[in-house]
């Protein structure tokens, strides 16, 4: 069990590395957002926002596209029951650059892209009888507007396939509507509780293994003092962060997603579903093994030696096929519509092992980790953005241009009542790393023998829910766009700390496993 414990260590700070933490943001693209390079002025000061295109052919109903609303001209509604279904055409000529030949009263007319801007277009549709354009064009335009009719701009694949349908004659009818998103989605509710409730139960797990290993550790030391040196070999699966790794860690970690920025590609991700993938087992593993051995406890404690590989015990040996199969399913799967629950299962017991392996000793450690965390968080969000024009971690958390639907180093849950679908995702380091400082309170005040309410870990925890709670609510009112969640849950769950115990303790507040006198 050491060795895989170390192992399960050493894949959990790798995949840490890989990905330090990732911002809270909801997968689906935002539905409104501004853009301050267009013009200012009447006519021209619309917000971009998502229109859903429903294609109705031959009078049955069939793909459904997403657009984004022109700056200028009418907005599309909110329902789809009062949108209308209005008959499409093409442009003759296709660029509608001139006035268009055919009559288009009150069409819906479908526009090339090229030759002149959108707006002419659009003046042009309107002045035929257009009822809407739909139109792919990304220019900006200067002139005075007077457009009272709907432009939309849809991906080149749904012009394609509008254009093959048209030029087949077909009867072509469309939807134009643009459905809000819920100010609060169920998805939200259960990532805030499967965050909370990983770091709470990882939390009991480390506390609770702390005093197992306490109260052996005085039983040998009653007994006779060579046995103790059989105790210490079996605390060497506990990994402590110092203050210079809990530095270096955040520089290495920068280094790494510059790397993935660099060179993300379809392989890259290939990669690192490997490397999840082994974390993943190892994590699952860990945590089955540690809770079937309280009803399988002689399969636990009979172990078999292994050549190269170590000393397993036989239940390790019986559960171990079971967690491979889950996460190469997982892997085979992992774009289907219901492999967010695998990745999750995964992710949760990889989290819950690192927790269990990586702790911090003091207060002092944890508040070097978090402000170095909080200052990492704002920099690969907000300001890399500055330097590389574009923010590197919503990039690697997208996946960039490798054509994967992100990395999977993240907890993520569909969008169950948004009209728009798409993920709400947070990143493991958003977890992990505040879950650290958690899973020390709780040591401490077990083997201190404090009070739930005299401890600290029930301010810490709360602290910690509230941060996450407080992302919610700058997501919605950056109108979703990535948040890192580091930046709020920090000085909530630190100000908690320094509150409770003042500055002057902190570099004094030591976990008492790492003492004998305290321990017992």
């Amino acid at each position: 069990m050491d060795l895989q414990k170390k192992l399960s260590s050493l894949l959990c700070l790798a995949a840490l590395i890989c990905l330090f933490s990732v911002p809270l943001l909801i997968s689906a693209g935002d539905v409104v957002h501004d853009d301050d390079s267009a013009p200012k002025k009447p006519g021209c000061d619309n917000v971009f926002t998502l229109v859903k295109v429903q294609t109705f052919v031959n009078g049955q109903e069939g793909a459904e596209f997403a657009g984004v609303g022109a700056r200028f001209g009418t907005t599309v509604g909110p329902e789809k029951e009062k949108a209308k279904k209005t008959h499409l055409t093409l442009s003759d000529p296709r660029n509608c650059c001139t006035l268009p030949k055919n009559q288009l009263a009150g069409d819906v007319v479908a526009v090339d892209r090229g030759n002149c801007t959108f707006i002419t277009k659009a003046v042009n549709a309107q002045a035929a009888g257009a009822s809407a354009v739909i139109i792919i064009n990304d220019e900006n335009d200067e002139t005075d507007l007077d457009i009272r009719i709907p432009a939309v701009m849809v991906p080149k694949d749904a012009g394609v396939f509008l254009e093959k349908l048209l030029s087949g004659h077909s009867s072509v009818s469309v939807q134009l509507y643009s459905p809000e998103r819920p100010l609060l989605d169920l998805a939200e509710v259960l990532l805030w509780l499967m965050a909370v409730g990983t770091v709470l139960c990882a939390s009991y797990w480390s506390a609770w293994s702390a005093r197992e290993s306490a109260a052996e550790e005085e039983k040998l030391l009653r007994r006779a003092v060579e046995e103790i040196s059989d105790t210490k070999s079996g605390a060497s699966s506990i990994v402590d962060i110092s203050t210079t790794s809990a530095v270096l860690f955040v520089v290495v970690a920068s280094c790494f997603l510059v790397l993935l920025y660099k060179f993300m590609s379809y392989w890259f991700v290939e990669l690192l579903v490997i490397l999840f993938c082994i974390g993943g087992v190892e994590g699952l593993l860990t945590c089955l093994v540690a809770f079937l051995s309280r009803w399988f406890k002689s399969a636990s404690d009979s172990y078999l030696n292994i050549p190269v590989l170590g000393t397993f015990s036989y239940l390790t040996l019986a559960v171990s096929p079971f967690c491979i199969a889950f996460a190469v399913v997982w892997a085979v799967y992992r774009n289907a519509s219901f492999a967010w629950i695998g990745q999750d299962v995964l992710g949760i017991a990889l989290i819950v092992t690192v927790l269990q392996v990586v702790r911090i000793p003091n207060l002092k450690v944890g508040t070097v980790l978090l402000s170095c965390a909080f200052l990492y968080d704002i920099f690969w969000v907000f300001v890399s953005e500055k330097l590389f024009n574009v923010s590197v971690m919503i990039a690697v958390a997208s996946g960039g241009d490798s054509g994967e639907d992100g990395i999977p180093m993240l907890l993520k849950i569909p969008r169950f009542l948004d009209p728009w679908g798409g993920y709400s995702v947070i990143g493991f380091g958003d977890i992990l790393l505040p879950g650290l400082l958690v899973a020390f309170s709780l040591r401490y005040d077990w083997l201190a023998r404090r009070g739930l309410l005299a401890g600290y870990f029930l301010y810490t925890i709360v602290a910690y829910g509230l941060g996450l709670l407080v992302t919610y609510v700058a997501l919605y009112l950056m109108d979703g766009h990535g948040q890192p969640a580091l930046l709020y849950i920090v000085p909530f769950t630190l100000e908690d700390s320094m509150v409770k115990l003042g500055i002057r303790e902190i570099v004094g507040w030591e976990d008492p496993a790492n003492h004998s006198g305290l321990s017992t």
